[in-house]
């Protein structure tokens, strides 16, 4: 009876892990409330009346980091991208396709998932990284932004500190636990209003701690799960929430031509793509990637980070 339990207890942290792992790259996970803070006019005097939906509010520079003598990024700090104005109420900004959306530009954007709880399935020799896919990266010259969450950076530092000072990457905030910001979330622990501003300053030290310097004031909500109490909880923190317009399907996904395929057909000037950088759970995406960039250098796009995407 007692391994009978243990087992079905087990099967379903699983499927609740795959699930909201399909979620962050699903598309599924679409607020209900939140959207008040894309529709919202800017609290900026400067931002334009006429914001787009999935833009309200005007690129502005981020703040400097607390005591930051300069404009040069300190390690695992946010730095100088552009972010957007807050939404009503100071609501965090949300962000999920560039305003111009003439120019043939899109972000190709990777989440490293790793649960906080987690620690035990990497020691038993589950692949939470993806080191292929980043040198692949490299090699095709594809510039990108990681969202990666704080417990990845303290599994894989070397691989944070390589990713976070490549001046092709960006490290964005994924969150340090990957719970859920808003329930319900595809089964994920919920953290409360204090505990969800905390787990974003977590993540932020962890990447500090590995050594990453390329980091910006991005935060992607675990299971893309949020609503207005999940926005104004992180508020304080003077980020901008990033989402996405295109879903790639890589998590768990078998078929990367399958994968390609959906990308492929999704892909708009100005889109930002949701992919992952988790072996584990999401096993073609590499090669999915090398089927992606050359057809879309075909089509006339050219590849970019988030916040060249913001900054336009």
């Amino acid at each position: 009876m007692t391994i009978s339990v243990r087992r079905t207890a087990a099967v379903a942290a699983v499927a609740a892990l795959s699930a909201a792992l399909a979620a962050c790259g699903g598309g599924a996970g679409t607020p209900e409330a939140g959207g008040q803070a894309r529709l919202g006019a800017s609290a900026a005097p400067s931002a334009p009346a006429s914001a787009s939906p999935s833009t309200a509010g005007a690129a502005t520079p981020a703040p400097s980091p607390p005591g930051s003598a300069s404009a040069t990024p300190q390690a695992g700090a946010p730095g100088k991208a552009p972010t957007m104005a807050p939404g009503p109420g100071g609501l965090t900004p949300v962000f999920d396709r560039a305003k111009q959306q003439t120019d043939k530009t899109v972000a190709l954007t990777f989440d490293a998932d790793m649960t906080s709880d987690q620690g035990p399935r990497a020691a038993g020799g589950e692949h939470f990284d993806n080191p292929q896919l980043i040198s692949t990266l490299r090699g095709l010259k594809v510039p990108a932004t990681v969202f990666m969450t704080g417990r990845w950076a303290e599994e894989y530092p070397g691989q944070a500190k390589s990713i976070g000072t490549d001046p092709n990457f960006e490290i964005a905030n994924h969150s340090y636990s990957h719970h859920a910001f808003k329930s319900p979330c595809y089964g994920l622990p919920t953290l409360d209003e204090a505990a969800a501003r905390a787990d974003v300053d977590r993540a932020f030290e962890a990447f500090h701690k590995a050594g990453a310097v390329n980091t910006v004031p991005y935060f992607r909500f675990p299971g893309g799960c949020y609503d207005d109490q999940a926005l104004r909880a992180i508020s304080t923190a003077k980020v901008t929430a990033v989402q996405w317009d295109v879903v790639s399907g890589d998590a768990f996904a078998k078929d990367p031509d399958a994968v390609a395929e959906q990308v492929l057909a999704g892909v708009k000037p100005g889109s930002v793509v949701v992919m992952h950088c988790t072996r584990s759970a999401a096993p073609v995406t590499e090669e999915a990637v090398r089927k992606i960039v050359p057809e879309l250098r075909k089509r006339g796009y050219r590849f970019v980070k988030v916040s060249d995407l913001i900054g336009k």
